[in-house]
């Protein structure tokens, strides 16, 4: 078997990341590398040609994850460009949905990221950054007037989370519901969405 070219190397590094990025959003980052390899169509023993270890690979991941614009952000903002309030209710509602809930790995990764985090937060040190430059983000897009964002942002990223859990009990969709219905009916003060790298 001849040797993988430089471009092909970098291509498969390039979807294991994507791979490893869905996977760990879906069922968090105690995923084995060998499932992810396997995923990827890759061997396992072509790992550590690519990356120097799983933490590695973790960071690489949650970075890939907070780059990718997220469908339920980024639409909401081009559709409602000049309208905040209009793009922020979009937001809030494209987030807080059943298609959020059932889709983990192609999903937030504020929620998708935040056990795995929480518990390891010095394991991963680029993927802590990106998360906590991705938590600024996504609450300067729930920003309005004085309000921060911060606790929307609980209220979302939580409500997601516990119905999550919930999934299979009319709960579950409770749980959605009333998180849209205490965000949306927060007022239609104008929000500012913007970007923060510190």
């Amino acid at each position: 078997m001849g040797r993988v070219s430089q471009a092909q190397a970098q291509e498969n590094r390039q979807r294991v990341v994507a791979v490893a990025s869905r996977m760990f959003r879906e069922k968090g980052t105690a995923v084995s590398v060998a499932d992810v390899m396997k995923a990827a169509g890759l061997t396992h023993g072509g790992f550590y040609k690519q990356f120097a270890s799983k933490e590695d690979l973790v960071d690489e991941a949650a970075a890939y994850a907070f780059d990718k614009p997220a469908a339920y952000s980024a639409v909401a903002i081009e559709e409602h460009a000049g309208e905040p309030g209009a793009a922020r209710r979009t937001l809030i509602e494209r987030y807080l949905s059943v298609w959020h809930r059932d889709h983990a790995g192609e999903g937030c990764p504020v929620s998708g990221f935040a056990a795995d985090l929480g518990r390891e937060p010095d394991q991963a040190a680029r993927a802590h950054q990106a998360y906590l430059n991705g938590v600024r983000n996504l609450a300067a897009q729930l920003a309005t007037g004085d309000d921060d964002g911060l606790a929307q942002l609980c209220t979302m990223v939580g409500a997601l989370v516990l119905a999550r859990a919930a999934r299979g009990n009319p709960l579950s969709e409770d749980l959605l519901q009333a998180a849209r219905t205490a965000l949306t009916e927060r007022g239609t003060e104008q929000s500012d969405p913007r970007q923060r790298t510190d």
